[in-house]
Order: structure tokens, then sequence, then C-alpha cells
């Protein structure tokens, strides 16, 4: 029983911090504009740049990936049970791309989990999170597309968790992550395939 109440507790906390809607409240904050409304209607960092500009973007960016690693540090710190599998990071970790995705204060709205996805990783695996983060700078910045950078980067996470021989459990979670985060793009992958994707440069 102890050991359910640990992971109700680590589920329902991290939730709760992913869905702090960081987007959402820096666009509400500094032009009273619900981002929601406004071109993909995400409250993520690319939709935050649409509005606020590259600075913004960057702020938003560092905020959910900060967003997101912090759930999965405080499970690897506090936490007791499961410890030989680490998996209460990993619920952790999918309980925060959940909140970021599905917002209980947004009406269950909210961004498409990149971010705050790569700050799990981070938090699991530092130099996968990096691996990562590189990968998706590189593509975005060659391809000009955000979505594009997303998807591939998260799809090569699970093999690069394997990779670096992490647990069983993280590898689990980055192969979870990663469909559950491409499938939130589907609509971005609808537009690739069109030609109708906004470019994040011209």
């Amino acid at each position: 029983m102890e050991k359910i109440f640990e992971l109700l507790i680590v589920f329902i906390t991290a939730y709760l911090i992913g869905s702090i809607p960081t987007g959402y409240i820096i666009v509400k904050t500094f032009t009273g504009e619900d981002i929601r409304t406004i071109g993909s209607g995400s409250t993520g960092a690319t939709n935050v740049k649409r509005v606020m500009g590259k600075k913004w973007f960057f702020i938003t960016l560092l905020l959910d990936a900060f967003k997101g690693a912090l759930p999965v540090i405080l499970a690897q710190l506090f936490t007791s049970t499961f410890t030989g599998i680490g998996l209460l990071p990993v619920v952790a970790a999918i309980a925060v791309i959940l909140g970021h995705s599905k917002s209980i204060f947004l009406k269950f709205t909210g961004g498409k989990s990149v971010a705050s996805g790569v700050g799990t990783i981070l938090a699991l695996n530092w130099q996968v999170g990096l691996m990562i983060a590189l990968i998706w700078a590189v593509i975005t910045y060659s391809t000009k597309y955000v979505s594009v950078g997303s998807i591939i980067a998260l799809a090569i996470s699970p093999f690069l968790m394997w990779w670096c021989k992490a647990p069983l459990a993280y590898i689990g979670y980055c192969v979870l992550g990663a469909l559950y985060i491409i499938w939130l793009h589907r609509s971005n992958i609808k537009r690739l395939i069109k030609g109708e994707e906004n470019k994040v440069r011209e």
C-alpha cells in the first residue's frame, strides 16, 4: 500500500507541475491574448514565437524543459520504492508530458510536450538529453521546421538511451514518449506532407 501511495503522489505532483501552462501565462501576462486562439493553438514555445518573437521562444523552451526535469529529479531524490528499476522517475516523466499536453488548468489543452519531454530525458540521463537537444537543434536549423526536428529527435531517443545502457524503464519511457509526442504532431505531419507546414524562420 505504501508503494502505491508513493507512486500516486509522484504521478499527481508531476502532472500538476507539468500542467503549469508556461506559454499561456507568458503570452497572457504580456499581451492579454489567449495563445490557444493563435496560430496552431498550442501553448508551446513555437507558438509563443509567433506572438512574441525569438527571445520568448527560447525563454519558454527553457522553462518548459526545466518543468519537465524538475519532477523527475525530485522523484530520483526523494522516493524510496522501486528504486532498482527506476520506475518512479519514469512515472514522473510520463505525468509531466501528460500534464503539459493536457493541462488541468487549461481544460485539458496544452502544448506538444517536446521541450518538457527533452527535460525529462535530461533528468533521466543527461548525456542522452544533451544528444537529443543537439539533434533537435541541428535538424530544426537545417530544415527550418521545428516539427521535423522534434519528431526525429524524439524518435531516436530510445536508441540513444539503449546505447548508453540506461535502465529498461528509461528505454521504455522513451519509446512511449516518442510515440505520444509524434501522435501529438499528427496535424504537423499532415501539413508537412501537403507542403503547408510553417517554417521557424525564412
